[in-house]
């Protein structure tokens, strides 16, 4: 990796004195499920402010389709879904997270409802279930069909602003996580943040929680928002965290994939329902590759399409949804999208292709969302908990948020004690941060290029498919990138966006060539077995060549 990744510490130059300061308890930054929950749970404890990058709609969580995985009635069990999630994680998956979020489903389901979240139901008054990829029940909680994500955005929102300790900065860009100094394990004290209209701002927090969401905008076909570029993944690194997992990036199967359209996601729960997939020749081909046919696991249901669009030729296969009842009613907000390119899922096959859907990869917590750093948490996207292993199974992460941001939220106080997880004694005073880079004499070049070109250089190497020399090749373009994008000073959040992006990318590349294996989601043509020696997640820091490898645990830690 070229040293520039290595050795800068922040993105922008800045003496923390002379900057306009802001003290809280609780710092969130992230305006998705797990960021609005753990800021709910950490305003039980002292005053929280959640840093939201951009707008509430704008979130991974707020676009999610598909629904929420959760254990209801004696037709289900907390051991089958607990076997499900093993299933998909691919031998990777820790097993005391596992049962916590499993098992804490229903309770965290019970509560949005109580907060007013309403969730699509029988005629007999009974929650209706659907079953997505991977599950062997129907375990699917939904809204709307399609809307999920969304009304349980809009629940969280409702309750986080009517909460009294909590404020909201929204249009807020946290550039990186302060430390008192750039040694390894120094404790993070909040972040420095841009806002368009006040500028640079200091936030002085005892404890900070990293809810930024995924890595998805890294990738030229992605189903993620803009907002999605990897930030709190970057400055975790930067800040001294370690990041695990890196390499797994989930793919989903299935977007709608029309040329010059935003690659709109169209939900699996639909293959659910009936739908199916079709090859140019409009065969159906999935029964012929897994015994759950066109409900296999997304990993092999992504690897599956691209190898039938390389074998065919052409840029898509179908799917076929004209045995789905009464479509437009079951999923509304797909049969809008569609309707605005003249297509009708009840009647015409539509297009569509993999994208870069979910990162499984990020910052290494424990159960309760501590991160290696002391004062730093993490949950949701951002984190790697060790509960989807090498594979997310589908709709756990809407489930995930909700469970381990409440945790995390609860946990953070402890930092506001005497004594915490980390022994490190509570300040009670801000340090002083200075950051100094030097005036750079490298050539510049143009951002929305590098930015174009880093995310088509993903999806070429770093894709569903990889090898050993594709990702060394995007190493290469890594490091030289970096060179001369890394050293420059923005002003602005597209230019740490795309600072960010390097970094972030970069590591995934590494983890990838490190794993010389294939597992879950992450798929190499040259190594296509999995191996025992590489069932332990890997996890880098700021310096390290290679990787600290990690047991896979078989509880809580």
């Amino acid at each position: 990796m070229d040293p520039l990744l290595e050795e800068r510490r922040y993105l922008i130059p800045f003496r923390s004195s002379l900057l306009p300061q802001i003290f809280t308890d609780t710092l969130v930054i992230g305006s998705g499920v797990a960021g609005m929950r753990a800021a709910i749970a950490a305003s039980g404890h002292g005053e929280v402010i959640v840093l939201a990058k951009g707008a509430l709609r704008n979130t991974n969580t707020a676009w999610a389709q598909g629904g929420v995985a959760v254990v209801l009635g004696e037709s289900d069990s907390f051991a089958s879904h607990i076997a499900d999630t093993h299933a998909a994680g691919a031998g990777l998956c820790d097993d005391g997270i596992v049962r916590r979020v499993v098992e804490g489903g229903p309770s965290a389901l019970e509560e949005l409802l109580s907060w007013g979240l309403r969730v699509d139901r029988e005629a007999d008054g009974t929650i209706a279930r659907g079953r997505e990829g991977g599950h062997s029940e129907s375990r699917i909680v939904h809204r709307d069909g399609d809307a999920t994500g969304r009304a349980i955005s809009e629940c969280l929102h409702a309750r986080m602003v009517s909460t009294a300790n909590v404020r909201v900065f929204e249009g807020c860009f946290a550039l990186d996580l302060l430390t008192p100094s750039r040694e390894s394990g120094s404790p993070v004290m909040g972040a420095i943040t841009h806002h368009p209209r006040y500028g640079l701002q200091i936030v002085w927090a005892k404890a900070t929680i990293v809810a930024t969401g995924g890595a998805g905008v890294l990738y030229r076909e992605t189903t993620n928002p803009p907002e999605a570029t990897a930030d709190g993944q970057a400055m975790a690194y930067r800040a001294g965290a370690t990041l695990s997992d890196m390499a797994f990036m989930q793919f989903h199967p299935t977007t709608l994939y029309l040329p010059g359209a935003h690659r709109a996601l169209i939900t699996e729960a639909i293959r659910g329902e009936g739908a199916v997939l079709l090859d140019a020749s409009h065969h159906r081909f999935m029964p012929e590759v897994h015994e759950l046919g066109d409900l296999a696991p997304r990993d092999i249901v992504s690897r599956a399409i691209v190898q039938r669009i390389a074998r065919q030729g052409g840029r898509h296969v179908w799917l076929d949804c004209r045995g789905v009842t009464d479509f437009a009613g079951r999923f509304p907000g797909i049969a809008r999208t569609l309707a605005q390119f003249d297509l009708d899922g009840s009647k015409d096959l539509i297009p569509v292709h993999p994208a870069a859907h979910y990162m499984i990869g990020g910052v290494r917590t424990d159960a309760f969302g501590r991160s290696d750093v002391p004062g730093l948490y993490a949950a949701g996207e951002a984190a790697c908990t060790g509960l989807h292993g090498a594979n997310r199974l589908a709709s756990n992460s809407l489930l995930e948020g909700l469970v381990t941001g409440a945790m995390a939220g609860e946990a953070c106080a402890e930092m506001l004690g005497a004594s915490n997880a980390w022994g490190v004694p509570t300040r009670s005073a801000p340090a002083k941060v200075i950051s100094d880079i030097p005036t750079s004499d490298h050539g510049e070049l143009d951002l929305d290029d590098v930015r174009s070109s880093l995310r088509s250089a993903m999806w070429r190497n770093v894709g569903i498919e990889r090898t050993g020399a594709k990702l060394n090749d995007v190493r290469d373009m890594f490091d030289f990138w970096s060179r001369y994008t890394l050293d420059k000073i923005f002003d602005e959040p597209e230019g740490w966006e795309v600072q960010n992006m390097l970094l972030t990318g970069a590591l995934i590349a590494r983890s990838a060539a490190w794993r010389e294996e294939s597992r879950g989601c992450h798929w190499r043509d040259d190594f296509p077995a999995a191996r025992e020696e590489f069932r332990v997640h890997d996890g880098w820091k700021r310096g390290m060549d290679t990787p600290r490898a990690e047991a896979v645990l078989s509880s809580v830690r």
